[in-house]
């Protein structure tokens, strides 16, 4: 089909070019591209995933990780079999999604791109028209300008005289017309094929920021979109049986307290649905996005979400770099005491800036030392116990560990967890004993932080599921009481064991209230 736009209104401007239009092949020859849209994000999630799992495997950097192994082998209370169940799921559920839009989308047809950028260069000539005006308003002549100059810059004097270009012709079968100036056509190729598409890419982002957002935040709320099944949720579950024992929606998300790549998009699979298929699929709609350039925009969302739960603070990482959003902005996010804080993701963090639910509790290096010991404890008493737990970390050494020369490193020094403690407890001479005992648990700045650290905390203790909520706070309540009275027996002080004591009978007789749940809700009031 050939087509020619009319050019009948003002001969001054250029004609537009013949187009003919056909079908778009494909970039594989043997697999249309609405399949390859669809089909890279898997592969990049799963090949970049598999990247950092070997550097876990490996141990090539555990200078840069943010978690020891045994803190991923402790911490978290999910198996890796059901991440990469729910993974494989979701990613199923958004194969269907996609499959669906692109039989409601037109087929891709080639050939009118030479006219859409003579379009773009057809704007240009008329935008100059308006130069005259714009330059009588501030009080200078153009044309006259235009005359002095016309000698030398041809071009600017015909900018200036209001995009009139008499010697700019070519010539085609009904006689001489008028054509574009060079700048013209660069100008209007460079809007076309960069300005355009970078401008569709930029509102795609701040789309899928904001709708990740507002409904990530919402869901840490809303105790209903948190800790309950979502409607027709149950359609995702294996059984009634487990839909019923595993009545959790956003909190399963929040069973891995220690992210790791491939579970980034570790999920209830109607949450997965609603928060990254639903909001990037708005996002490619809305901006009017090109099949291919979904391939991109689709394929960088699914590298950044893996990036930002990889674990590690890599400082070659350009993703961790870009933007302020990395792995260890979103890991406090992961934590009890930051969960609810730093919701922003995949890409910016403006929205956390300002709408003020940033992380403001500071310096977590003490909440992070604290939950290595831990779990390096627990691994310890599983070999004491003749397990096998402990064979399940991968081999990463404290010497591998160290940094530049008078850094600390981020493992412990020691293979004795308890020693190690009572170094980080003790490592300031001239500290009091009273100072000393308190840094056994770190306590967030008064003010907004401390809000923070006391909402985050209620939240994870109303997640019901046996796998998350008391669990997680009753191990974090052991540890912190464990060792302070390691830290006063250091120092010579009483040991706090009566006082728990005291505070456990008292909570188990409080009625509705008591029990353990009584007992950590108390220690999270406590924070206050």
């Amino acid at each position: 089909m050939a087509t020619m736009a009319s050019n009948s209104t003002n001969n001054a401007l250029p004609p537009l070019p013949l187009y003919s239009l056909e079908p778009q092949p494909s970039l594989l020859g043997w697999l249309p591209d609405a399949y390859l849209t669809l089909i890279l994000p898997i592969l990049a999630y799963w090949g970049f995933s598999m990247l950092f799992h070997m550097i876990d495997e490996l141990d090539l950097f555990p200078q840069y990780r943010l978690h020891t192994p045994a803190e991923v082998l402790k911490r978290n209370h999910v198996s890796r079999w059901e991440v990469v169940r729910d993974v494989v799921i979701q990613q199923v559920v958004q194969t269907i999604v996609g499959i669906a839009i692109s039989w409601t989308e037109p087929d891709q047809l080639d050939g009118k791109n030479d006219f859409n950028v003579a379009v773009w260069a057809q704007r240009l000539r008329l935008s100059q028209r308006g130069v005259p005006s714009a330059l009588a308003a501030v009080g200078l002549d153009s044309q006259g300008i235009a005359k002095n100059v016309v000698a030398e810059h041809p071009i600017v004097a015909a900018v200036l005289s209001g995009g009139k270009y008499p010697w700019l012709t070519s010539m085609t079968h009904q006689g001489p017309v008028a054509a574009f100036a060079g700048w013209e056509m660069s100008t209007a190729k460079a809007i076309y094929w960069f300005l355009i598409p970078a401008a569709q890419f930029v509102a795609a982002i701040i789309i899928v920021d904001t709708w990740q957002y507002f409904l990530h935040r919402a869901m840490h709320m809303n105790k209903y979109l948190y800790s309950t099944v979502a409607l027709f949720s149950f359609l995702f579950i294996e059984s009634l049986t487990d839909f019923l024992s595993t009545a959790t929606f956003h909190s399963r998300h929040h069973r891995l307290y220690v992210p790791y790549a491939y579970g980034a998009l570790y999920n209830h699979p109607f949450e997965g649905f609603l928060l990254d298929t639903l909001g990037t699929g708005m996002a490619y709609m809305i901006t009017g996005m090109t099949p291919r350039q979904s391939m991109w925009f689709f394929t960088g969302s699914t590298i950044k979400t893996v990036d930002d739960h990889c674990g590690y603070a890599l400082p070659w990482d350009p993703l961790q770099h870009l933007t302020s959003n990395n792995a260890g902005y979103h890991d406090v996010h992961h934590q009890s005491w930051g969960i609810k804080t730093n919701f922003s993701q995949p890409f910016f963090t403006f929205w956390d800036r300002l709408l003020g639910t940033v992380w403001t509790g500071g310096d977590v290096s003490l909440r992070y030392e604290r939950a290595r010991l831990a779990a390096e404890r627990k691994v310890a008493a599983a070999g004491k116990d003749g397990a096998t737990a402990a064979a399940a970390v991968t081999a990463s050494r404290p010497i591998d560990s160290v940094l530049d020369a008078g850094k600390k490193a981020p493992y412990n020094t020691s293979s004795d967890p308890d020693a190690t403690f009572a170094n980080v407890q003790n490592s300031n001479p001239t500290t009091t004993s009273s100072n000393n005992s308190n840094k056994t648990r770190p306590t967030p700045p008064p003010g907004k932080a401390t809000t923070q650290a006391i909402s985050s905390r209620a939240q994870v203790l109303s997640d019901p599921s046996p796998a998350g909520g008391p669990t997680v706070l009753a191990e974090e309540t052991a540890e912190e009481d464990a060792e302070k009275e390691r830290a006063c027996f250091n120092v010579g002080l009483a040991s706090p064991s009566s006082a728990v004591a005291k505070r456990s009978r008292k909570t188990s007789g409080s009625g509705s209230g008591g029990g353990l749940k009584g007992l950590l809700r108390e220690r999270v009031s406590g924070m206050r």
